[in-house]
């Protein structure tokens, strides 16, 4: 990390449908306040935080009695708007990352750069539609959110699994992993953007 600027971002998000408050810190610990009314979204950030080193605080309040959607969604848009205010100028990083994590017969793999263009490619199919109360086609949906306000590339890639809550918690370690490699800052080229045009 640079120490002219601390990485760290806050967002406050308020619809109809949602009211969010998320403050992110890529140069963390991976410590979590999590409050979002969606216990297995909550167990996946906290494993995203754990395994990336963020510090992450989130408070959500959402229409969770219609269906955990929005909620999802929201977050996934307000986590994405902090990770591209907290990067900044991009000066230094190392823009690339991938990394495959297995859980047990899971193995997930997340690629990333941060290149300024949001973009999702998903390739993971789940055996089950709800993992307790949480329907899976949210996955796709958070990633989707985030890569678009994050404004990065982002593959998410499941290469094989059985038991669902694995193949999706193996996701989130990669995405934490990779995103903790891209964002790290290379001392070689401190002050540059790594860019052949000079700027992302």
């Amino acid at each position: 990390m640079t120490a002219e600027r601390e990485r760290i971002a806050t967002i406050k998000r308020t619809t109809k449908e949602t009211d969010i408050s998320l403050t992110l810190r890529i140069d963390g610990t991976g410590k979590t306040e999590l409050s979002t009314g969606v216990p297995f979204l909550e167990h996946m950030l906290d494993s995203f935080a754990k395994h990336g080193k963020f510090d992450l605080t989130v408070k959500a309040v959402g229409d969770i009695e219609i269906d955990d959607h929005h909620t999802v969604e929201d977050i996934g848009i307000c986590l994405g708007q902090a990770f591209r205010q907290a990067i900044g100028d991009k000066k230094g990083i190392r823009r690339f990352g991938n990394s495959f994590v297995p859980m047990d017969e899971s193995l997930g793999q997340v690629v990333v750069d941060l290149s300024n263009r949001g973009h999702l490619e998903f390739r993971a199919e789940f055996p089950n539609e709800r993992v307790g109360t949480f329907p899976t086609e949210l996955v796709h949906e958070f990633f989707w959110k985030f890569a678009l306000e994050a404004r990065i590339n982002l593959h998410v890639i499941l290469h094989y699994g059985r038991n669902t809550h694995h193949m999706i918690e193996s996701l989130f370690k990669a995405f934490a992993r990779a995103l903790d490699e891209a964002t790290l800052i290379d001392p070689r080229v401190k002050d540059v953007v790594p860019s052949s045009k000079g700027v992302l």
